[in-house]
This record gives structure tokens, sequence and C-alpha cells, in this order.
């Protein structure tokens, strides 16, 4: 049914909030990136639009959050092994990440993450479907 995931952040700065990202080896789409908004590729069909906040603000009559004060959304983000996950929030707090929590190891998975420059928190996991248990 549904064809791509396109998450909106708002953010602060823009030229700083590309950097960051491109620290961590990801890139944008030129052709949907402005000064209000970029196009971050995740992956295949997977996009964060980050937004200045006055420009994601004309998208919504609530107040935008505060992501440093509190949660608004938990973004996980799959990747292929637990090395491949300590690698990329090494990356992000080399970039001026902090990491909210610390790394979990429950055998069959392992995750940690870190939160953005703008408070955003990003899950990033290594999961073996097959040694999962039945039923969680």
């Amino acid at each position: 049914m549904f064809r791509q995931i396109f998450v909106n952040l708002p953010i602060k700065d823009m030229a700083r909030s590309q950097a960051f990202f491109k620290a961590l080896g990801l890139t944008f789409n030129q052709r949907f990136t402005n000064e209000q908004g970029a196009c971050l590729e995740i992956g295949e069909n997977f996009y964060a639009m980050l937004l200045v906040e006055p420009f994601f603000q004309g998208f919504t009559k609530k107040p935008i959050s505060d992501a440093h004060k509190s949660t608004e959304v938990l973004i996980a983000l799959s990747v292929g092994s637990r090395a491949e996950a300590e690698e990329v929030v090494r990356k992000a707090v080399a970039a001026g990440a902090t990491t909210p929590n610390p790394p979990q190891d429950h055998g069959f998975m392992f995750q940690h993450g870190f939160a953005d420059l703008d408070g955003h928190q990003w899950e990033v996991f290594w999961m073996d479907e097959a040694a999962a248990p039945a039923q969680m």
C-alpha cells in the first residue's frame, strides 16, 4: 500500500544539521533541498525532511516540541551488525550528538542511540530475527 516514508523533523540551523548528518555518511537529495528544507536519504524509500522551524510550523497548528525537553518520536534504524550500530553512534557523538541511554544487549538484539543536534532521538539497532523469542 505505502511506497515511501518521509519523517518531517523541525530543526533550528540548516547548515549545522546537514553537516551533522553528512558526518554520519548520509546524503541529501539536492532536488528536494533548499534553505527551508532538506531531504535526508536514510535508506531505500526512507527519508527525513529536515525543516527549519518557521517552515515546519506552517504544516501544523500545534506548537513545535522542544526535543531537548520532551520526546516527540523515537526513530529506529536497523543496521547489519552490532559493530555497525556502535560505529553509527560513535560517528554521531563525534559530530556533536549526545547519547541519552546506554547501549542495551538483549542477546538476539543490540541497540544504542543518539540525540541529534536538535534533540531528536535516533535508535540504532541490530537484530537476529531467527534468535528472537517467539513472542515479545
